[in-house]
């Protein structure tokens, strides 16, 4: 261990380990270590079964569970949008040779006590049972005008400039109801609460040419999710850094992060050795005097012998419930996975609750999501501490990912994996050029 190395990553989270694969493809010498014994730190996913029970202290599974290794947990559940960052992330790195993924069945929204189909297209809007018959209308002409909307091209904006009006003025223009916005901004674009609202509209004309895309690459909804569960990520872009050189080390006890009198990283100690280096990458808990709690998250993962109701019995889906349904500040998300997804055994679901704690009862506010889901088999409930950095890291070169938020895809953490990539390379990430550096290695 006692070597110098470019950059030393610890943790081994999905942020972590695919910028150690990042970096090691650009030729930069990793050194990547994890004080668990497993991969996948905060977001791993749980197998056996009786190794979930017990970090929740509930003792062993009953037998109707079945075999323990059947099981596959996600702690932190995500999905991937088809045509998103992740995504690309993967093709363009080739870590998809090592994954296996699923379209997810059902994209839903929470209005009025009722479960609805979230419309994304034209053909869907016209069917909708979310609108009366001029709400449609209204509604199908705005989805043509985003469809048709080309930022680089200022006559596709119509009678709105979109670089100057708020998405607030376009609702309006367009004559949308409150509930049309609240599934358009929160089940389309994703935004997680209603502060865009008063931002220029791009973003969100961005965020629902996304949704839409990715609709149009598999069909039924524009999420992925990978068979055997989440933790196969972290572990593909560990194979992808070792393969480029990096150094992986499990179960390393320590890993303090040592500084020079500037207070400029120069180094790593664990077990009485010191890994010398010129930056270092870490999650939030290598470095809790580097970051500040900003909030918290709520989380119950459900075991269900069934599909979540009025889903068509979706053997996956996510449903969203946006926080004007339920008089909160942000919305309440439901992702259901299933043993057609190699997570659970024949018949069983799993599906997992999360919103940002408003309240000194956190588990209540999950109860609007908790009282969809039909009967519960079990419950494991945690409440999770939200961090982010206090400083960048571009003068101590200690560059800290934040911690993972409420939703149920990957935008947010694609978002902070590229930032922190910019941030020690002073430049955007070139997703051509990782392509083309992989290319060359395959072709040598």
């Amino acid at each position: 261990m006692d070597e110098t190395y470019d950059v030393i990553v610890l943790g081994t989270g999905l942020k972590e380990c695919i910028l150690s694969g990042l970096l090691s493809v650009s030729g930069k010498k990793v050194l990547h270590m994890d004080r668990n014994k497993y991969y996948g730190g905060e977001s791993a996913s749980i197998t056996p079964l009786e190794e979930l029970y017990e970090k929740f202290g509930l003792g062993s599974p009953p037998e109707t569970m079945g075999r323990g290794r059947d099981w596959n947990v996600d702690l932190i559940p995500k999905f991937l949008m088809a045509n998103g960052m992740l995504v690309k992330l993967l093709i363009h790195t080739g870590v998809t040779r090592y994954l296996e993924f699923k379209s997810v069945e059902g994209s839903y929204v929470y209005q009025d006590g009722k479960i609805f189909k979230v419309p994304a297209t034209e053909q869907e809007a016209l069917a909708s049972s979310l609108m009366g018959m001029f709400e449609k209308r209204r509604y199908r002409k705005f989805l043509m005008w985003v469809n048709d909307v080309d930022e680089s091209d200022p006559k596709t904006y119509g009678e709105i400039d979109i670089k100057k009006a708020t998405m607030q003025e376009v609702y309006a223009h367009f004559g949308l109801d409150k509930n049309t916005a609240d599934f358009t901004g929160h089940a389309l674009a994703l935004w997680r609460d209603d502060n865009y609202k008063q931002q220029t509209c791009v973003d969100t004309i961005r965020r629902i040419k996304l949704y839409s895309e990715s609709l149009a690459r598999y069909g039924k909804t524009p999420y992925l999710y990978p068979l055997y569960g989440l933790g196969e990520l972290p572990q593909g872009f560990a194979r992808l850094s070792a393969i480029y050189g990096g150094t992986y080390m499990l179960d390393k006890a320590g890993c303090n992060i040592q500084y020079d009198d500037e207070g400029k990283v120069i180094g790593v100690e664990s077990d009485g050795e010191v890994a010398k280096c010129s930056a270092v990458v870490c999650d939030p808990s290598y470095a809790t005097d580097k970051v500040k709690k900003v909030a918290q998250v709520v989380r119950c993962i459900c075991i269900l012998s069934h599909p979540v109701p009025n889903t068509k019995d979706s053997l996956s889906c996510q449903l969203i419930i946006p926080q004007n349904q339920v008089d909160r500040k942000s919305d309440i998300y439901v992702c259901c996975v299933s043993y057609a997804h190699n997570v659970a055994i024949k018949g069983k679901f799993l599906a997992i609750c999360s919103t940002t704690v408003e309240t000194d009862n956190p588990e209540a506010e999950l109860k609007p999501a908790l009282d969809l889901l039909g009967p519960i088999d079990q419950k494991f409930v945690s409440v999770s501490d939200l961090f982010e950095p206090i400083d960048d890291g571009t003068n101590s070169k200690l560059f800290v990912s934040t911690s993972y938020d409420a939703t149920t895809h990957f935008e947010t953490t694609c978002l902070d994996i590229l930032d922190i990539y910019k941030r020690y390379y002073g430049e955007e990430f070139d997703f051509t050029k990782v392509a083309d550096q992989i290319q060359t290695v395959v072709d040598e």
